[in-house]
């Protein structure tokens, strides 16, 4: 299954709409191999044609080869709006070396692939973007311009190198606007890093913002695993540089990794805990990581709501 560094050989990301479609196809042929392969992943079904009804949805395909007439039976059309919300501040550039491999770049190619995956299951699908105010809030629609107009948005987020450095994280601020905004019962689904000033606790009255609003959450918490969470950074002195406010400290990072690591694993710790009292799904999502992991999350949240 393709994950972020199997994809760096490609020079710029300007179609993503066909990188999504590898992605998901991608995923789809593990799926059917795998144990999940109960997950509704067949879009439509079939059924047998009865006398005198409409040929309209009738598989001509499957008759040719089988000499029997069978109707394509579709799912109802969607009930199911989707809108994906992505931190758009400067620390989801991090790894800042190579913006192909960083949060952003992960987040971007998740949402591609969701956006792909969705309509494929006929689902109405919008995108949202903030830093430390809202920077995109699109409708929830199914039509191909409409997704072509987000796959291009992506694009700028994935670009926006261009924007520069020290733009600041309000996601709990944001996440209360767009509870307001988005009006229609959906599902959001939130990429973060969740660096910011945000205790846990303002991130989760947020979040249940949106439920109080009827949406159902999936928050995924974008991180680099082995920089971020473990400080696997080399044993010497090093400066580092806040990427949203531009402060910088100077340390070895030997000294106080064991410190880090227990403050990262009690703030993940705590957001999983208090996420998990209101069904908001908390799913830790490494940059490393296959994006399988994130779509089979959606699927889970998906058939449980469906």
């Amino acid at each position: 299954m393709k994950q972020l560094s199997d994809l760096i050989e490609f020079e710029a990301f300007d179609n993503l709409e066909l990188m999504a479609k590898q992605i998901v196809e991608g995923f789809l042929l593990g799926l059917h191999r795998s144990p999940y392969h109960g997950f509704s992943v067949e879009f439509a079904e079939h059924r047998q044609y009865n006398k005198g009804e409409s040929t309209k949805h009738v598989d001509w395909k499957l008759y040719a080869r089988s000499d029997k007439l069978f109707v394509k039976q579709f799912e109802e059309e969607t009930n199911l709006r989707a809108h994906l919300v992505i931190d758009n501040s400067s620390s989801m550039l991090f790894p800042y070396q190579d913006k192909k491999v960083s949060k952003m770049a992960f987040s971007v190619l998740c949402s591609a692939a969701l956006i792909h995956l969705l309509r494929n299951q006929r689902d109405a699908v919008g995108l949202s973007t903030f830093s430390d105010e809202v920077e995109l809030l699109t409708p929830a629609k199914l039509s191909l311009a409409h997704a072509q107009r987000l796959y291009a948005e992506l694009l700028k987020i994935y670009n926006k190198e261009e924007l520069g450095l020290n733009r600041k994280t309000r996601f709990s601020k944001n996440i209360h606007l767009l509870a307001e905004a988005i009006h229609k019962r959906s599902l959001i689904v939130i990429f973060s890093d969740l660096i910011g000033d945000d205790s846990p606790q303002e991130i989760l009255e947020a979040l249940q913002h949106l439920r109080y609003n009827k949406h159902e959450v999936v928050l995924f918490a974008v991180t680099d695993h082995d920089l971020e969470n473990k400080f696997n950074f080399a044993n010497r002195p090093s400066k580092f540089i806040d990427m949203e406010t531009g402060e910088s400290i100077k340390l070895n990072p030997s000294e106080v990794r064991d410190a880090f690591i227990q403050k990262q694993t009690a703030f993940y710790n705590e957001m999983k805990l208090l996420c998990s009292q209101f069904a908001i799904d908390f799913v830790e999502a490494g940059i490393h990581q296959p994006f399988k992991d994130v779509l089979q999350a959606y699927l889970i949240k998906r058939k449980r709501i469906g």
